[in-house]
Parts: C-alpha cells; structure tokens; sequence
C-alpha cells in the first residue's frame, strides 16, 4: 500500500479521536436577536426537552436494568450531552456519543434471560430508545459536516460497538442503518458545498459586473471631461496668450496677467490629463507620477500674485512630512487660494504651513474683500467639502469659519505617523510681497 495513502489515513485518524472540531453553524436561535423573548422562551423549552428525555432514560435504566440512581443518571446525562453542541461542535458530539455507545450497555439484560426485572424482562437491543435516537441523529449530523477521509473512521469506529454488543441476527441490518445514515450524511454535505461553491461564484460574477461598470463610468467621466473641459482649457490658455498681440498698447501689469493666466490653464490641463490617465486606466497599482508637495506652494503663491492677489507665504517645516500629507496641504492651500479669490477680491491672504505636535498644521486666512464677488461666486461649489474630505481621510480635523475683522479663516491639522529621517531637511520659507 501506498506510504502516501496510509500517512493520509493515520492523519484522519488522530483528526476523528483528539483532533481540533470543524466549525460550528449558525445556531437557529442566532436568527432571533430582535425577539430576545422568543429567543428566551425557545431555549428554556429546548433545555426542559433535554432534561425530559435525561429523566425518560434515568427512568428505563433504573427499571430496566436496576443500576443505582447515581450510576443511571450519570448514563443518561451521558445519552443527552451530544445534542446541545451538534452544531457547534458535530466531532466532540460524536466521541461522547461513542463513550455512550460502549457504556449503555452496562448491565443489560440479554433477551433470552429468564431474570425479569421490575415489570419488564429482557432487553433486544443493546441501548435504550432515547440513545438509539441520539446515535442516529449524531450519525446523520455529523456526516452533514465533516469530510470524506473522516467519515470513514467515524463509521468505522461507530459500528464496532454495533459487532460487539447487537445480537447476530440485528449485526447486517444495523450496520446497513448506519452506513445509509453517514452516505445520506455525505450527500447532503456535498450539496451544501456546491450550493456554497455557486453562490461565491455568483458573488465574484456580481463584482465583476460592478467592476466593469465602474470603468465604463470612469471612462465616460474621462471622456466628458476631455470633450467639454480640456477643451475650454485649452481655448483659455490660446486667448490668453494672444490677447496682448491681438489688442493695442496693452499694459505691462495686464500683459502680465494675461501670462499668469496661460500659466494656470497650462497647468490645469496637465493635472487633467492626469486624471485622465487615472480614471482610463484598469489597473489599482498606486500612481508613480510626482504629485505637488509643500516645495511647490512659492510657485503656487507666486501664480497668485501674479494673478492679482496680495498672499503672504509662512512655511517653516522641520521634518519632510509624507507624501499625502503634502499633497493634501498643497491641494487645501489651492483651494483655499481659489475661494479667496472668488468670494474675498482684493483681500489679503496669509498662508501658514508649520509643525505641530503629531502633524502638520495648515491655515488659509484671508482680510475681508474689497472687490465684490462675481456673479457665480456663490454658487453650489464643493471646495470647502473637498478640503474637509482630504483632512478627514487622513484623520485629521478641518475648521472653516468667519474672523473677528470680516475675513475667513481655513485651519486644517494633518496627522503624519510616516518614519522620518534623521536629518529631515529643513523647508523655511518667508515671503512677504504685495502684486
């Protein structure tokens, strides 16, 4: 014989007698936890059945084969003990089980004895009712649960009692009982891991389908963006740059502004054609492309200046913080630029970047406006929403309100709990310019 097959054997073997248990099932009783009082009464009722069918065993054993009460009891209590934990624990149920199939027989009166007892004489079967019901229901239950290689010594071990203590006549037809019971046992164990088998096939069909779904959308979304979007950018960015050629005697300062606006359509078209590139492609590996950190607020700042607003940058950073870390304090400073821009012309803007205990602080704070706001300065937008959602991923805390002089104030805290070097370099920037 195969070494492989008889090691597979002796492994099953030690997994049947002292082996850890299969796991258990969800009790029926788990499915009640809005009806606590159901649940309540259909324990107490299952645990008043266990108690009458140990008192309907104790009673045989005393009349039937007059064992001491303590010696009945202790046997009945043995007979009952499989059924609480059969779904919870089908291998224990089934050892105890096999204890109770060896030693229900203490004392039995064979059928052909002349000893009456009590009322009763002579006993055809080796175990009582109740534990000849309990063996069937462990048998089928258990072979529901456990696999093939197992099964095989549950039925082996299970009939050796059958040999030893049934009578020569009941030996076949008790053995066929039994191997009927573990076959049926096991064809209801192979449907349940089919039916199982198709439903995660099914789950994973399911997810696929969403999942193309999200790319079909992402890719429309790209292409809306690209159609409409890019384009007006990119029609910005050529009048911008052709309007001082196209007028006479344009200004410096407006010559200038006209750049600056180049500039940001410029720069707004390659961030698009970013996320383009992110929203059209199939893969979930990180992007490696370099994303603007706190090294790119001056040039963020000076595009403002040069686009009229009067900012003043304060960044003093000790340690180099992670990399979404600064790309959300770079993006909340953008934003809070853009917002003050639109709803506070002609403000003064402070941008203040420092460490903090644990983090990084960031605050966007602006005087009150001397230009009106224009006509769409005050619609539906989700700037402050977007702020907020980049702090909050991050785990850190966002504050937008009003100040005492009439501006508006953003302060954002970004934990960082990334390693840091032990030399960080050091990013101290202090400008202090006007337009």
């Amino acid at each position: 014989m195969d070494r492989t097959v008889v090691r597979a054997a002796l492994a099953a073997l030690r997994r049947t007698v002292a082996g850890p248990d299969y796991p258990g099932v969800r009790l029926p009783l788990d499915r009640l936890r809005h009806r606590p009082r159901t649940a309540a009464a259909l324990r107490t009722l299952g645990l008043l059945a266990l108690l009458g069918l140990a008192l309907v065993t104790a009673q045989f054993l005393l009349d039937s084969r007059g064992l001491p009460i303590a010696t009945a009891w202790v046997l009945a209590i043995l007979t009952v003990a499989p059924l609480p934990i059969l779904l919870t624990r089908p291998l224990l149920a089934w050892r105890i089980m096999l204890v109770g199939e060896l030693f229900g027989t203490f004392n039995r009166r064979q059928a052909d004895d002349a000893v009456v007892v009590g009322a009763g004489v002579g006993e055809f079967w080796p175990w009582s009712p109740t534990q000849i019901l309990v063996i069937v229901v462990v048998l089928a239950a258990v072979a529901a649960r456990v696999d093939r290689a197992v099964l095989a010594w549950i039925g082996l071990l299970s009939l050796i009692p059958v040999w030893i203590f049934v009578s020569p006549s009941n030996q076949v037809g008790v053995s066929l009982l039994f191997v009927v019971l573990l076959i049926l046992g096991d064809l209801v164990r192979g449907n349940l891991l089919a039916r199982r088998a198709l439903a995660e096939q099914a789950e994973l069909s399911e997810l696929e389908k969403s999942r193309r779904a999200v790319l079909e959308e992402r890719t429309r979304i790209a292409r809306e963006l690209h159609d409409v979007v890019a384009h007006h950018m990119s029609m910005i960015a050529v009048q911008a740059e052709t309007a001082p050629y196209r007028l006479a005697a344009v200004p410096d300062p407006a010559r200038a502004e006209f750049a600056a606006i180049a500039d940001s359509a410029r720069a707004a078209l390659t961030d698009m054609r970013r996320l383009l590139g992110v929203l059209r492609s199939e893969s979930e590996d990180p992007r490696t492309a370099p994303q603007p950190g706190l090294a790119d607020l001056p040039a963020l700042v000076a595009a403002a200046r040069r686009a009229g607003m009067a900012v003043t940058l304060d960044t003093d950073v000790a340690a180099e913080p992670s990399a979404p870390v600064e790309l959300a304090a770079y993006r909340i400073v953008q934003e809070g630029l853009a917002n003050a821009a639109r709803h506070a012309g002609g403000a003064a803007v402070r941008v203040t970047v420092r460490d903090r205990a644990g983090g990084l602080a960031v605050r966007v704070q602006n005087t009150a406006g001397g230009t009106p706001a224009g006509p769409d300065a005050h619609g539906g937008g989700q700037g402050l929403v977007g702020m907020r959602e980049r702090a909050v991923s991050l785990g850190g805390s966002f504050t937008a309100c009003p100040t005492t002089d009439g501006g508006y104030a953003i302060d954002v805290l970004l934990p960082d709990d990334a390693p840091r070097p032990d030399e960080p370099p050091r990013v101290d920037h202090r400008e202090d310019g006007t337009p």
